[in-house]
Order: structure tokens, then sequence, then C-alpha cells
């Protein structure tokens, strides 16, 4: 089951307002998401948001097909009211009014993986 990190690049000194942010976020109304042709694409197993400096990370733990996330948190009306309250601290402005913006800067400040080790990849458990 992987994970994405989803960067922000946000003004430092803030780190209280955007917890208070994150703090009020409404959760998807289902962890369960689908492809565009209307089939299941996957689900949400978590998530992590993490703030230092100028930077806000968001890790999502998921299965399934990365790609439709961004389409499924698009049409949450939380993610919308978050995208509102943040903006005023984020360093760059962002159009995330639509879902096409939404879904296109989810995709673009995906963060590289450079490894994804669980418990079920260990060496101990083969």
């Amino acid at each position: 089951m992987p994970y994405a990190a989803i960067t922000y690049r946000v003004k430092p000194g803030h780190e209280d307002e955007i917890a208070a942010v994150f703090a009020d976020f409404q959760r998807v109304d289902t962890p369960d998401y689908t492809a565009e042709d209307g089939g299941s694409a996957g689900r949400l197993l978590g998530t992590g948001v993490f703030v230092k400096d100028d930077v806000l990370v968001r890790v999502i733990h998921y299965e399934g097909d990365f790609a439709a996330i961004g389409r499924h948190m698009a049409a949450q009306r939380g993610v919308h009211v978050l995208e509102e309250r943040l903006a005023p601290y984020l360093a760059e402005e962002r159009d995330t009014t639509t879902a096409e913006g939404f879904a296109a800067y989810f995709r673009d400040a995906v963060m590289r993986p450079i490894a994804q080790l669980t418990v079920d990849t260990h060496p101990a458990r083969r």
C-alpha cells in the first residue's frame, strides 16, 4: 500500500495558523474513490500533514490508482474550504477553485518517491 507526498510552499512564521486550518478540516465523504468510468479506483487509508518553516507536506497512504485521488479530492467540499482558508498562508498563489485546477495542482505538487518500506517488504518476513 503506497504513500504519496504533496508539497505546499507556505509563508514562514505561520505554523500555528496553518495547524488551526488543518485542525478544522472536514474529512472526505468516503475513503473509497472511483475511476473516470465510475468503477472502483482505490481507497484512502490515511493522511498526515507536517509543516516546518516554509514547507508543508501532506502524506497520503492509499491503495489503488493515485491519479484518481486528485479527482476525488477535488469533488470534496471540505477540501475547497481548506484551500480557501489556507490561501493567505501560501507563498505562491494557485487556482484550486475548479476541479481541473485542483487536480492539476495535486498532480504537479506530488513529490518523487525515493523509498517506501513496509513491514510486508521487510526481509525478516520472507
